[in-house]
């Protein structure tokens, strides 16, 4: 029933190419505290209609916007000036069979919950919310009332995915998640959650750029800024080096210049640039699988907020991934496997109009294994609407 298609890929693997570029922003980004709290928001939603109503409601909350307010550093401890603000859009189900939901608290206290678990200088409470989400439209609230048992989609939308990751991909992934670990940051509590780490791998020689605002109630002075900055370099490279067998080299927080006091150092009040510098929005930050691969296939939409039972967005997205991963570890020859996936609005999820894998072989050909390839994709189809559930639960990351 499926529409299932296999192919050769004649192309070269990425670890074999002279040249990758992958980028991560990490927790405190902009761009990630936006796709995590609408994110949030939308598993929040869907735990209240599953007690209440039995079902997820149409709803996608994957239009958020972070506004950057104002601070003043200062050596010791700075100040906040005007306070940041989280606009929430896009559509929810506001009302079933007469019963309201509280869409706007949910909303807001999915928002809180969030930076107080993530954000250790970010007092929630300060920022300003403006909550902008709007009843849906009829025709795609409706896909919610047909009783099917597999919902059709709703968006005509591809998606790509691929495994394995590279030795590049990895080490970027697992540097801004070691940098903002709970372990690193008792250890290091001067050091913020906005971390970005950009690898460029040339060669077999990888070197990461990082920036990482340093928290000024922590600094005393301008020396004092450059001696924990080293200290923290020394700990990057250390971690990053022993990750791969890749030759690494480490920059960090290369806009600084000594002697020049505030304007020389990348210093914050909280820990993220989002106090005053950049504003964030949803889908501007990594992809499904935690990074900015530049040199893969990636998919446009943004997956965070979209609802986690017809929109294929964020279906779609995060499948491929997870289809193109049981491709790789459970059939054997395989060296790289992408999985693109594409709907039909309104037709059911499972079904989608296309699942094709483009193979890279280890050795031998594809004709070899395009029965086990087949029968992944069948599997992890037929298997969807338990897939949507982890979905829905938050249980799958999306950035």
């Amino acid at each position: 029933m499926r529409n299932i298609k296999i192919e050769e890929l004649g192309a070269t693997p990425i670890t074999e190419r002279q040249v990758e570029v992958v980028e991560r922003k990490g927790l405190g980004h902009p761009d990630f505290i936006c796709d995590s709290i609408m994110n949030q928001v939308s598993v929040d939603l869907c735990r209240e209609y599953l007690e209440r109503f039995g079902a997820i409601m149409h709803h996608n909350t994957d239009k958020g916007m972070l506004v950057a307010g104002e601070v003043k550093t200062k050596f010791g401890g700075g100040v906040i000036l005007k306070p940041m603000r989280i606009i929430f859009g896009d559509r929810a189900t506001f009302e079933v069979e007469g019963e309201l939901i509280d869409v706007e608290n949910i909303a807001i206290d999915a928002a809180k919950k969030w930076i107080g678990e993530n954000l250790r200088f970010v007092n929630a409470d300060s920022i300003e919310y403006q909550v902008e989400i709007a009843r849906g439209s009829a025709e795609l609230t409706d896909i919610f009332k047909r009783q099917n048992a597999v919902l059709g989609a709703n968006d005509t939308s591809a998606a790509v995915g691929y495994a394995p990751m590279t030795p590049t991909e990895s080490v970027v992934l697992e540097t801004e998640r070691y940098l903002n670990s709970p372990d690193f940051k008792r250890r290091f509590p001067e050091s913020g959650e906005d971390i970005k780490v950009m690898g460029l791998r040339e060669g077999n020689e990888l070197n990461l750029t990082v920036a990482d605002p340093l928290i000024d109630r922590f600094i005393v002075s301008e020396t004092e800024y450059f001696r924990k900055k080293d200290e923290l370099l020394e700990e990057i490279i250390t971690f990053a080096g022993g990750r791969s067998e890749l030759e690494t080299s480490v920059l960090l927080n290369t806009l600084d210049r000594e002697g020049r006091g505030m304007g020389g150092i990348y210093l914050t009040v909280t820990g993220t640039s989002a106090e005053d510098a950049d504003s964030g929005q949803v889908g501007r930050g990594n992809r499904v699988n935690g990074i900015i691969p530049l040199n893969r296939p990636v998919s446009s939409e943004a997956a965070a907020g979209k609802n986690p039972v017809s929109h294929v967005g964020k279906i779609y997205n995060v499948l491929s991934h997870r289809i193109a991963n049981e491709i790789y570890v459970n059939v054997p020859d395989i060296r790289e496997v992408y999985v693109w996936l594409l709907s039909q609005i309104g037709e059911p999820i499972d079904l989608p109009k296309i699942a094709a894998a483009q193979v890279i072989m280890e050795r031998g050909d594809v004709g070899s294994v395009r029965d086990e390839i087949n029968e992944v994709i069948d599997r992890e189809l037929a298997n969807i609407q338990e897939f949507c559930m982890e979905l829905a639960k938050g249980k799958e990351a999306v950035c």
